[in-house]
């Protein structure tokens, strides 16, 4: 008994660290294992989570990892739990659209950077491709965000008439497309070069502006905009057009 008790003493007093850490510096000097740990220690109001955080982040391999996984992965962790599951993917969510209403409330895609940041959370971890459209009004503030194709994208998958036709009824004036690179590289490929151009050339027809295309890997992006790539493509088209 006096062994539990003092078991129970040093969880109690690891778990009150944590809380005080976190009142005077936020998760500044939190490792991602032990913001794992705090957000379970707030779901379950007894026990030892470490080990609980240790194995989800050996199995899922990093915090936004852990936060996106499905249930099922979840709860096939040791310690986590049905409940745990749930508020980890509350937590999760509820960032997400944290970002989506900020986007939402403010122009604030001036930068690669404001698009990375936006997007990062969501589509750092993912393991196969996907291609998400920003489309803008007049004031880059953002009208919505869709998830448009998966999978290995190549100029054959991604189809350029099916995102124009959507952002004419969107009525959008200017798109932002992103996608993610699973290998962590965000280097972009040939295929990726080609279908830039395309995009920016039959945005360019409908009089609709492209400001970025955004490739995200491990912690870094590539921007065809910062490369001046954007601004090549449409001065080929505005090229191609006087030849004619």
């Amino acid at each position: 008994m006096k062994d539990e008790a003092a078991w129970r003493r040093r969880v109690e007093g690891h778990r009150e660290r944590l809380r005080q850490r976190f009142v005077e510096g936020g998760l500044e000097r939190f490792s991602d294992e032990e913001v794992v740990e705090f957000l379970l220690t707030l779901g379950t109001p007894r026990g030892d989570l470490k080990p609980a955080a240790r194995e989800a982040m050996k199995r899922l391999g990093s915090l936004s990892a852990v936060l996106s996984a499905p249930l099922e992965k979840l709860t096939a962790i040791p310690g986590i739990g049905a409940r745990n599951a749930l508020y980890l993917q509350l937590v999760h969510q509820t960032a997400a659209r944290y970002l989506r209403d900020r986007a939402a409330a403010q122009p604030f895609f001036s930068s690669s950077q404001c698009i990375f940041d936006y997007l990062f959370h969501s589509m750092r971890d993912l393991k196969r491709e996907v291609f998400k459209v920003l489309f803008l009004n007049r004031k880059n503030m953002l009208i919505e965000d869709r998830d448009l194709f998966a999978g290995s994208l190549t100029g054959s998958a991604v189809y350029p008439r099916e995102i124009m036709g959507l952002a004419l009824e969107l009525k959008a004036a200017a798109l932002v497309f992103v996608h993610n690179h699973p290998s962590g590289d965000p280097s972009p490929s040939p295929e990726d070069q080609r279908l830039t151009r395309d995009l920016v050339w039959a945005a360019k027809l409908l009089m609709i502006q492209v400001l970025d295309h955004i490739v995200i890997g491990h912690n870094t992006y590539y921007s065809f905009a910062d490369q001046g790539q954007i601004r090549r493509y449409a001065e080929d088209y505005d090229q191609r057009l006087r030849s004619i």
